[in-house]
């Protein structure tokens, strides 16, 4: 049975796992525990995201390289390179290879910003391993040319890999001490730690992947010595697996944009990191980094909210594995809309352990994707059990905020009746034939969104916003008006107005409140507008690519930000509405469009 690198890792979950259980127990047994739950199910979790995504950058990974060996490779001896000495002499030109990625990952800030995930536990275990970057195929293939021009046939290519990497797997440990002559020659978990560290004597040190030779030839060797302290010189301070994969990137788009010359708009990605253009620097100072200020990132979780983090993230594990099993049998869309329903769920559990949102929140954010995702794969009984079930949830979290129905109850009222709408709408559109009521429900349930933004602030406050929604209502209306029937002609023009109607009024509260709850409102009234137009599209005039996914995806991020942040002109801020003494969760809910097909 020939196994793909996504299998391989799945059937190797279980000894990480076991070996990760081994290392708590001896932590804690030697009273020197290294592990927090909440930074371990972030470093796994980054693994997992890290793998899912592998999926769909293959191309850079494997196809890339298969090409350059097709056609430019000049020795082509498949007989040497599995013989046991060419795997071997492979295994060592993969991880030379794998020094100078690794050491550019260092030095050079655009590589820097893919690999920084692997250095921001501010933890050194096992489930730091795990770790792994997203976004490090993008790029990383260009050190890899080399051995796809000498003739290393693909498999063999990816063998090896599979091999350096798993290797390292066991170096991310505190509770190895030297291994004397070991460590002289192989990266070791005394040598690995170094590299963690962010002490001034070990920063960008000790690179090698299997052999510590590498570091040593080329002058970037650090034996240990003072005790190591972990995490990067400008801290993450977050869960959110996302933010860990693009915070690098967005501080030098931000540096890039800010810097007055062209030159230095393009050297702050190829500089060393943290290098800024001096008129950047002066404008947007940074701290300097201070060893002795560095604080372990650990907001508070409840005992309860920790039960349902590791329950919820063993699910999502589950799910993981079971994608990464299939998904060389996937096509590219299928990958695509699991990738986006599994990440939503990583996302949810990382906010949910950081304070962000709360356990109804989470829940919410996985029946809706679970919603989109069984739309997109046509799995209509399972749909039908996620769709109006996200719907409920968002009802329970709504009428589980503090004062609901006394302190705003016109407010809660109106709110209440737009989601139990959206309910009606998507249990009727879950149907073939109900289109008609499964429209009405929606219409109606829209004009209870108008009637609440107007809550506070006068109609329309902003003419300019106004025609800008009617017009591109109108000009939605006019490119379906030849592919409607005539009831559906009326139906969908009174649909078109209504939206229009409620996006400008959201908008124009938001130029009036100037306040983030307020701007999130109408972000949403925007997803809904064009949620609604790619559906229509779809079923009147044109088959779009991933429908499905599309109708659905943008319009549970409609609801999501319009249930997390509709609250009357005089309450809370959105910042406010976060901390523990404003309103506990909020969510996303209905679907209200049917599967394809």
């Amino acid at each position: 049975m020939k196994l793909s690198p996504s299998q391989v890792i799945v059937l190797a979950t279980p000894v990480f796992f076991l070996l990760i259980a081994v290392e708590v127990a001896y932590g804690r047994w030697r009273g020197r525990n290294t592990y927090r739950l909440n930074d371990a199910i972030n470093s796994i979790s980054l693994g997992m995201l890290s793998q899912i995504s592998a999926v769909l950058t293959r191309l850079f990974r494997v196809g890339i390289y298969t090409a350059v060996f097709s056609w430019v490779s000049f020795w082509h001896n498949d007989a040497f390179w599995t013989s046991p000495v060419g795997w071997l002499l492979a295994l060592v030109f993969y991880d030379f290879c794998y020094y100078w990625l690794h050491r550019a990952g260092h030095e050079v800030a655009v590589f820097w910003a893919a690999h920084v995930v692997h250095h921001q536990s501010q933890d050194y275990n096992l489930s730091t391993a795990l770790r792994q970057t997203s976004s490090g195929a993008l790029l990383g293939w260009i050190f890899y040319l080399p051995m796809a021009i000498a003739g290393v046939p693909p498999l063999v290519f990816g063998v090896v890999a599979l091999i350096d990497l798993l290797y390292q797997y066991w170096v991310h440990t505190e509770h190895v001490g030297k291994l004397g002559w070991f460590d002289r020659w192989f990266c070791s978990p005394s040598n690995h730690r170094v590299h963690h560290a962010v002490n001034d004597g070990y920063l960008d040190r000790n690179y090698g992947g299997i052999l510590i030779v590498w570091d040593r030839m080329f002058g970037s060797f650090e034996e240990e010595g003072e005790k190591c302290v972990y995490g990067t010189r400008a801290p993450l301070a977050s869960w959110d697996p996302l933010w860990s994969n693009f915070e690098v990137y967005w501080a030098l788009a931000k540096d890039s944009w800010h810097a007055r010359s062209w030159a230095d708009k393009l050297r702050v990605w190829f500089k060393p990191p943290g290098w800024r253009p001096a008129d950047v620097a002066e404008r947007f100072p940074k701290p300097a980094f201070s060893l002795e200020r560095m604080e372990r990132y650990h907001p508070p979780m409840s005992k309860a909210m920790a039960w349902f983090a590791g329950v919820q993230f063993a699910l999502i594990l589950g799910g993981v594995a079971v994608f990464l099993w299939h998904a060389d049998r996937l096509a590219v869309s299928q990958s695509a809309v699991w990738l986006a329903a599994l990440t939503a769920a990583l996302w949810a559990v990382g906010a949910a352990m950081q304070g962000r949102i709360g356990m109804t929140e989470v829940l919410l954010i996985e029946a809706a994707a679970l919603a989109t995702a069984a739309s997109a794969q046509g799995w209509t009984e399972l749909h039908r059990l996620f769709k109006p079930l996200a719907m409920l949830l968002a009802i329970a979290f709504v009428a589980s905020r503090p004062g609901w129905l006394r302190t705003q109850r016109t407010f809660d009222l109106k709110l209440l009746a737009a989601l139990l709408l959206c309910l009606a709408g998507d249990v009727f559109l879950m149907f073939p034939g109900y289109f008609i009521p499964g429209l009405v429900s929606f219409l109606v349930a829209h004009l209870c969104y108008l009637a609440l933004f107007a809550q506070g602030v006068r109609w329309f406050p902003s003419g300019r916003v106004l025609l800008a929604t009617l017009s591109v209502a109108g000009l939605m209306y006019a490119f379906l008006f030849p592919h409607l029937q005539p009831v559906l002609k009326v139906a969908v023009a009174a649909y078109a107005l209504v939206i229009a109607l409620m996006a400008a009024q959201a908008i124009g509260r938001a130029l009036v409140l100037r306040d983030a709850a307020a701007v999130g409102v109408a972000a949403g009234a925007g997803f809904f507008m064009l949620s609604d137009a790619l559906l229509a599209i779809n079923r009147f005039a044109q088959p779009l690519p991933m429908a499905a996914f599309w109708v659905l995806a943008t319009y549970y991020v409609a609801q999501v930000l319009i249930v997390r942040n509709a609250r009357p002109a005089s309450a809370v801020g959105w910042g406010d509405a976060r901390s523990p003494s404003a309103a506990p969760d909020a969510g996303v809910r209905s679907a209200h469009h049917q599967p394809t097909g």
